[in-house]
């Protein structure tokens, strides 16, 4: 069944050229001995220098027709996790498993607890976690259209491992169980369900009972490989895991995009959403050199002035607090200036001084 998905799950996309190599990326490690692997996956890292003990953890998956190396530092996070001083772990599919690149988000044998593809990539966790010191109330998952769709997998199979969670072009937790399904009443036309449908599929993954993982859900308006009728079923689910209604609780505009936010009775943001005017499938990015800039532009990595890796890192606490603005220079002039200011007010409260103690006299 894997070996023949390709086509099927990739459809328009595969028109695409110049796709990534292989070949892992220079700058990565790959993981190895991380314990079963019945997923047949494999693993690679990037360590920030001088990683600090109890540092976080994000978990990045590409999408179709991509790789590690083709999806680490194109999107962004490599530059983040330098910058907050946090791990990345970036698991890989293997053209065994599936012709495409793909995660099996709809295979029954691979998006099920302790099984398959989700297994692999929670033991690959578990020794991120015992190599670095990696703290545990801090690890965070993302990915692209299929890698998205094992994003919400993990969340809902391992709640308990996940702080949060974040989707670019993502699909609801068992939105499909078989390819055909995949193809035609999920990625093209999007599932109608209702949010205690959705969120019953989710609560069933799991005998989690507990605080369950935020989450951050980008879409591009004019995709035409996920349907972003999707977005909002994905909306209904976790909002509906959660235990909130899915009506936005605020709504604004950032970096010229629609920014929605879901809240708990305290006003805690438990589900955000973004949706990108104009793009196609993919991942946003904003290419430059400033903190909320990132990206290389790449096949489903998409030049849209906003850099997807930036606010979902932000969202997730990950990155430092603004550098304090410093005082601009004085010159000597002003200085002398407010000087001489300060004197005759001196003088004038020490003149009234005095007829205060004539008088009293």
């Amino acid at each position: 069944m894997k070996l023949g998905t390709a086509i099927a799950i990739v459809g328009a996309a595969m028109l695409w050229q110049g796709l990534p190599t292989d070949a892992a990326a220079q700058s990565l490690t790959e993981v190895t001995g991380f314990g079963t692997n019945p997923g047949q996956l494999r693993a690679f890292k990037h360590i920030p220098q001088e990683l600090p003990p109890n540092s976080p953890l994000v978990v990045a998956l590409h999408g179709c027709l991509q790789s590690a190396s083709g999806y680490d530092d194109e999107t962004g996070w490599v530059k983040y996790a330098d910058m907050g001083k946090f791990a990345l772990l970036l698991p890989q599919q293997e053209l065994p498993n599936n012709l495409a690149k793909c995660f099996n988000w709809f295979e029954l044998g691979d998006i099920q607890r302790d099984q398959g593809e989700a297994l692999s990539i929670k033991h690959m966790i578990d020794k991120m976690v015992t190599d670095h010191n990696i703290d545990r109330k801090r690890i965070y998952i993302t990915g692209l259209s299929a890698g998205a769709g094992m994003t919400v997998v993990m969340l809902a199979t391992y709640p308990e491992l996940f702080a949060g969670g974040a989707t670019s072009a993502g699909l609801p937790y068992k939105c499909a169980t078989n390819v055909t399904e995949a193809r035609n009443s999920c990625m093209r036309s999007g599932k109608n369900q209702s949010p205690a449908q959705w969120g019953d599929l989710v609560r069933a993954a799991s005998s989690h009972g507990s605080e369950w993982p935020r989450l951050s859900i980008w879409q591009g308006a004019a995709d035409g490989t996920v349907n972003p009728m999707n977005a909002r079923e994905l909306i209904e689910q976790w909002t509906n895991v959660h235990g909130i209604d899915q009506t936005p609780d605020g709504q604004d505009t950032v970096d010229g995009q629609v920014h929605r936010v879901f809240t708990d009775a305290s006003g805690k943001v438990l589900v955000e959403s973004f949706t990108v005017a104009g793009m196609d499938h993919g991942i946003s990015i904003n290419p430059g050199s400033d903190k909320p800039q990132c990206g290389t532009a790449a096949p489903f990595i998409l030049d849209k002035d906003i850099c997807t890796s930036f606010h979902v890192a932000k969202f997730w606490g990950l990155l430092p607090s603004p550098d304090p603005i410093p005082p601009s220079p004085i010159s000597r002039e002003e200085l002398l200036r407010r000087m001489d200011e300060m004197k005759g007010r001196i003088d004038q409260l020490t003149a009234e001084l005095n007829e205060l103690r004539a008088a009293i006299e």
